[in-house]
């Protein structure tokens, strides 16, 4: 048997457990998987598995090869680094030693969960995104732009927004690959940046319609989500975050998406105007 043979006949043999696996991410990386030929174990609150109840992990965990792991709330919350930890050290206790974790990049509150996977006896790789391009048009954000106006404490910052689609594609590569990523952190970016201003004209172009940016103070933005009651923990990280990444510290590219698949990344454009078709910002 060639080695390309035992590589493709180990990866059909594989069992990854996706936690998030309905979310963004996860959704996507749990069906770039199956499509590589994977066998996927979905992990989420609805299947059992609960990231706030340790007791769930084992049975989710158990006879599995790898696992992608993806936070619900913020990589960079206190929450995200303990419990990052300890389900990596539950997993590599069961023999599960190849994990992939979605991480933040430029996200200096992120590091601590990175630090607790990596301590963790796991062989581990850290995917690090940039704010991803399906944000405009999945979650929180969508209602604003369906009545014409995205408010957002970006200022005029500029962002390599990367393809969620990209991540699938690149941490399944990951899984896929041996140990050729274990160790290793990589930085995944969009192929051009873009201002938060150019990413909202460039969908009202695609739309068809006017969506406007309005630019607002960390803290503005802040109180405007306690009011529609996000909890008063998770609105400080959020603005703690928001204050540090939106300084310009990801306003450069990588080519790690490239590295890794042997293609560059998705453009925005092309985001837009899929996005726009499947109908994401009609009312």
């Amino acid at each position: 048997m060639t080695e390309n043979a035992a590589e493709k006949a180990n990866t059909q043999r594989m069992t990854v457990v996706v936690t998030g696996a309905s979310g963004r991410t996860g959704s996507r990386v749990a069906r770039v998987a199956r499509d590589a030929g994977l066998t996927v174990r979905a992990a989420s609150r609805a299947l059992g598995f609960d990231w706030e109840d340790p007791t769930t992990w084992a049975q989710t965990l158990r006879d599995a090869d790898a696992a992608y792991l993806m936070y619900p709330s913020d990589v960079g919350s206190p929450a995200a680094a303990e419990g990052i930890g300890a389900l990596a050290r539950e997993a590599v206790g069961l023999g599960v030693r190849r994990l992939v974790l979605l991480s933040a990049r430029g996200e200096d509150q992120a590091l601590a969960t990175e630090e607790a996977l990596k301590s963790s006896g796991a062989d581990w790789t850290i995917v690090r995104a940039t704010w991803f391009a399906q944000n405009f048009s999945e979650g929180p954000l969508v209602e604003g732009m369906v009545h014409g106006e995205l408010v957002f404490p970006a200022g005029e910052v500029r962002e390599p927004f990367v393809d969620v689609r990209d991540i699938a594609d690149v941490v399944t590569a990951v899984l896929t690959s041996g140990d050729r990523y274990a160790g290793r952190t990589l930085e995944l970016t969009g192929p051009r940046l873009l201002s938060w201003r150019e990413a909202v004209a460039e969908i009202s172009a695609a739309t068809g319609t006017t969506i406007t940016y309005t630019p607002v103070p960390t803290r503005s933005y802040g109180e405007a989500l306690a009011g529609f009651g996000v909890p008063a923990e998770e609105v400080e990280l959020l603005v703690e975050v928001f204050e540090t990444l939106m300084d310009g510290r990801n306003a450069h590219l990588t080519n790690d998406v490239e590295k890794v698949l042997g293609r560059a990344p998705r453009d925005f454009t092309d985001f837009a105007r899929e996005a726009a078709a499947a109908g994401a910002w009609k009312a």
